[in-house]
């Protein structure tokens, strides 16, 4: 047991004096303060170190006031000046569950953009709006949100997602980057930087002012099962932990100043991941350095204790003060959740000492202070739309002649994804001005007929809804469980009405608008033409007709494989990587990673590996039908001396705007974090152990897209 002495008291470390520099009704200086008019205390100075002022505020709060602050609804202190304040916000897509927002693309479909540059732009756009709306809310004379905290009215994101989507019958794989740990990095790390600084560069110092706060989520280890989430052991060997589960978040964590990481509900070898030692202190802490803020999941340390007939929990510790004890006392920082009951139990048990607490809400203040810094920075954004980014993130997987449509063809338009105007906003999401759903998309370019008979093509816009898949969802019905699916074709009934509209002798133009990959059985298959479209946002229908009419060509590729059926699957509830995604599948997928087709043609020359491991080359573009087009060139890396790893991995890849009938050179750094190969004798990773490593480029991951690079020694590899 832990001896502590508690300070109950203020003991100032500085003289009230006047400030220099103040902030008035924002984070802490929003409310009286009770002293006289015209002072302060140093730690509303702004003109002083967030170090400083951090120090200050932290020397005047009694232990139940600290305490009270590692909950995430902190409570006002009106003696201080310090507003109420809430952790707890989402910006998975936008400003989510705060009135109205823009609605942008689910993370899967940003995923499939392979354009990192334009998700930290879109998440600097998310930024900047979010703190237009805090402003705006907290310069309200009605304002309670400074008296009381409130969820979502903050700055501090729990964002982004960064698990990897193993299997496609996870319900939440939609809010991931998909399935390849570099493509997740990527895309993580430039929501995080758009988050947090707004597209300018990242600054060296650690007390640099930020628009907010991101959140990598959820360490670790964790996708599905929904409907047993609170119970589940993810058991993982150490190659797959090392390989798979954790470079995304290693990577992100080393190349930026992320202010928060979110434990998961889920046990990780044994060990509820918000209590594990291992994970939290040996891996995050003293291997990767990290030395922000450890946020649990929502209630997640509920299920370490609470005895439940309900809902299955961990119930690996006695009582919610010993559950409290191997958090706080560990390496947690913030609990989303009630726990402060149990917190206060466990400080006055002697569990934890006030120098552990002081650790903690130090951390808390400076990630505060720091969001608080930011408000003074001027306003900004770009002009990036919606639609762009929904254009950009669309999929061609099949078209045989059929697209671009013709100016003034006639639609038929047919599908439960037609008219619906809550599936584009995915989950997570705020309340845009106006969606705008296939059908109004498709009225803006199109004649819309209303029988097959009288159309020059069929739209059947299939697919799933975030109803259906999502997180721990009430749902149990054939095909579907608690958010997750127990099979991934597509459902029967649509299998069905494709059959009978094909029988019209139309072609068929088929629209798979999902938050994960759909196996396709031979009535889809039959398609002209079948597209990708994801959980597209406010302005889905809008791209999707922009699409079909040929109005862009800069389609995205798939951040995810898609099997030919649930028989191609491993058990869902086996971690084990064997067999799953492009990096360890044996067989021939329905579309592999990484493929997407165009209206133009491209081919790829002059490929080299330099010595400084930049792969260099040319791509052309012809028989385009727009101004320019978009491509993805990838760079995949193979050990043949690795029997056990990977078949291939992605290290590498550039989205690239090509002119019709130009000529482009590129030139695309590897990532040689993610050439390392696991070590069975460390049970780590490092530099691989080979003479012969081969890396290939291509249009995506398959076989045959791929070409072999002569290989060189190269610098630091």
């Amino acid at each position: 047991m832990v001896t502590h002495v508690i300070n109950t008291h203020r003991t100032p470390r500085f003289p009230l004096r006047r400030t220099r520099v103040l902030l008035p009704f924002l984070l802490l200086l929003a409310l009286p303060a009770g002293r006289a008019e015209g002072q302060t205390f140093p730690f509303q100075d702004t003109t002083l170190g967030v170090a400083e002022r951090v120090e200050d505020l932290l020397s005047r709060l009694t232990l139940d006031e600290k305490l009270s602050m590692m909950e995430h609804r902190n409570p006002a202190i009106p003696s201080l000046g310090v507003p109420a304040y809430s952790w707890w916000n989402e910006a998975l897509h936008g400003v989510g569950r705060n009135g109205l927002a823009t609605v942008w693309p689910m993370p899967i479909a940003l995923a499939a953009t392979f354009n990192s540059g334009k998700v930290e732009e879109l998440f600097s756009n998310v930024a900047y709006e979010a703190r237009r709306k805090y402003l705006a809310a907290r310069s309200s004379d009605t304002c309670t949100a400074l008296r009381e905290p409130t969820d979502y009215t903050g700055l501090t994101f729990f964002t982004p997602n960064i698990n990897i989507f193993r299997d496609p019958r996870w319900g939440r794989g939609m809010e991931t980057y998909g399935e390849d740990p570099y493509l997740t990095a990527r895309m993580g790390l430039a929501c995080v930087q758009g988050l947090q600084f707004g597209g300018r560069p990242a600054p060296a110092c650690g007390d640099a002012p930020l628009l907010a706060a991101a959140c990598l989520k959820h360490l670790a280890v964790h996708s599905g099962p929904e409907g047993i989430r609170h119970e589940f052991d993810a058991e993982v060997s150490p190659r797959d932990l090392w390989t798979t589960y954790l470079p995304a978040f290693e990577y992100i964590v080393k190349h930026s100043d992320v202010q928060q990481v979110m434990c998961g509900y889920n046990r990780l070898n044994g060990e509820p991941c918000c209590t594990n030692n291992s994970l939290l202190n040996s891996i995050l802490r003293k291997q990767w350095h990290y030395r922000n803020l450890i946020v649990t999941d929502c209630w997640a340390l509920n299920d370490c204790w609470e005895r439940d007939t309900v809902i299955p929990r961990h119930k690996t510790h006695a009582t919610a003060a010993l559950t409290a004890a191997a958090a706080f006392g560990g390496e947690v920082d913030l609990e989303c959740g009630s726990g402060l009951a149990a917190l206060r139990t466990a400080a006055d048990s002697g569990y934890i000492s006030e120098m552990i607490i002081n650790e903690h809400v130090r951390r808390i203040l400076t990630t505060r202070l720091r969001v608080e810094q930011g408000l003074r920075l001027p306003d900004g954004g770009s002009d990036l739309s919606p639609v762009r980014m929904a254009e950009e993130s669309t999929v061609l997987l099949r078209n045989q002649g059929v697209l671009p449509l013709k100016a003034g063809a006639r639609i038929y338009l047919s599908g439960p994804n037609a008219e619906d105007t809550l599936m584009p906003l995915g989950n997570y999401n705020g309340t845009p001005q106006h969606t705008v759903n296939i059908r109004e998309g498709l009225e803006r370019y199109f004649t819309l007929v209303d029988k097959p008979c009288k159309a020059d093509v069929i739209v059947y816009a299939a697919g799933l809804n975030p109803q259906l898949e999502g997180e721990e969802l009430p749902v149990d019905m054939p095909g579907f469980y608690k958010g997750d699916r127990t099979r991934i074709e597509l459902p029967d009934n649509q299998s069905e009405e494709l059959r009978k509209l094909q029988r019209k002798h139309k072609p068929v133009v088929l629209l798979l608008c999902s938050g994960s990959a759909i196996a396709l059985d031979r009535h889809a298959l039959r398609s002209k033409a079948i597209v990708a479209c994801w959980y597209g946002g406010e302005a889905m229908g809008e791209a999707v007709a922009r699409t079909l009419a040929g109005k862009h060509d800069h389609f995205g590729r798939l951040p995810v494989t898609f099997y030919k059926s649930t028989q191609q699957l491993p058990p869902f509830e086996d971690y084990s990587m064997a067999g799953r995604t492009y990096r360890y599948m044996t067989e021939e997928p329905q579309f592999p990673f990484g493929y997407g087709l165009n209206y133009a043609t491209f081919s790829l020359g002059s490929l080299r590996l330099q010595q400084d491991g930049m792969v260099t080359g040319t791509v052309s573009c012809t028989d385009a039908v727009t101004d320019s087009a978009s491509t993805v060139v990838q760079v995949y890396f193979t050990n043949p001396d690795d029997p056990q790893g990977p078949r291939k991995t992605l290290v590498g890849f550039q989205k690239i705007n090509v002119g019709a009938g130009q000529t482009v050179r590129f030139a695309i750094p590897i990532e040689f974090a993610f050439c390392r190969q696991f070590d069975e004798a460390t049970g780590q990773s490092g530099r691989p152990h080979t003479r012969t490593p081969q890396f290939y480029v291509g249009f995506s991951s398959a076989d045959a897209d791929l070409t072999p690079l002569n290989y060189i020694p190269l610098n630091g590899f």
